[in-house]
């Protein structure tokens, strides 16, 4: 997805609010404890998971489920910061971390040269498809997402992503009374570089964990049968491969700020088999320790 125009006024006290140390509200952090690779997990309690590959960390910062550690590998700086849940917090962090380090905190106006980030989502995730089984890394090349958070800001999708969310629309009949889907896409260079050898497809990023993605308790669904729909929409290189609650965001808002993106996730569970992994810690580990190698 792209801004369709970009702001340069000084940014009021009320939209961009800053803690007395110039930080950054929510996040708590400063551009400067922030590096170039951000490696953003739901679960604060990955946080030290990662750090504890570091070399080394320099920053730590925690507030509510905002956790940040930043350190180094060798040379390699990085950062690794925890979302919590869904879309409406990745709202908080990909617009506060851009703030961080392209606004200055002490005119609030945008700064003249733009920082760009990397910007890279290691989760867990459950597979749409038959012959994707538990394990799996995926890496995915776009992102359909139903949780409407793109649309308040002044977007256009790009016209692929036009051409896929119009096709997907279509096919699964979608319900007016619902948000309308967007799609925005992964950076090429990265899918192919950290998401080599990884599973290409598209994830759907739910605004939900039970019924946006088809599970039902003790409430009946309202269309038990969407999953299957979904399930059967594909373009020409890709098809819909797993469900999840935060890249379709990351890779809107990122690209809205003109930075890099990508998610890889491990399977943890197939939907259509019905069946969970026996051990999820070292599937999560797995997938830190392929993609802290490649960085």
């Amino acid at each position: 997805m792209k801004a369709r125009r970009s702001l340069s006024d000084r940014i009021p006290e009320s939209q961009l609010i800053l803690q007395p140390s110039g930080a950054v509200y929510h996040l708590g952090v400063t551009g400067d404890q922030i590096a170039d690779t951000v490696l953003i997990v739901g679960d604060p309690d990955r946080v030290p998971v990662i750090s504890k590959r570091f070399d080394s960390i320099q920053h730590k910062v925690a507030g509510r489920e905002f956790v940040i550690h930043t350190g180094r590998i060798g040379k390699k700086e990085i950062t690794v910061l925890s979302s919590g849940i869904g879309v409406d917090n990745i709202d908080i962090v990909i617009n506060e971390l851009d703030a961080a380090v392209n606004i200055d905190p002490k005119t609030r106006l945008p700064r003249s040269k733009k920082r760009i980030l990397r910007l890279i989502r290691l989760g867990t995730t459950g597979a749409l498809q038959k012959d994707i089984p538990v394990g799996t890394r995926i890496a995915s090349a776009y992102a359909i997402g139903y949780d409407g958070v793109p649309w308040h800001y002044d977007v256009s999708m790009l016209a692929d992503e036009e051409r896929i969310a119009k096709a997907f629309i279509e096919h699964t009949n979608w319900p007016q009374e619902l948000a309308s889907p967007y799609v925005a896409k992964a950076d090429k260079v990265l899918l192919h570089t950290i998401g080599e050898g990884m599973v290409h497809g598209i994830t759907v990023t739910a605004n939900g964990f039970y019924g946006p993605q088809n599970r039902a308790l003790r409430v009946p669904l309202r269309d038990a049968e969407r999953m299957d729909q979904m399930r059967s929409f594909q373009t020409s290189e890709h098809r819909l491969t797993n469900f999840e609650m935060e890249c379709a965001g990351i890779y809107a808002l990122g690209s809205m700020l003109s930075h890099r993106v990508l998610t890889c996730c491990v399977v943890l569970a197939n939907r259509y088999n019905e069946e969970f992994t026996t051990d999820p810690a070292k599937a999560v580990e797995s997938l830190i320790d392929a993609v802290l190698g490649r960085l």
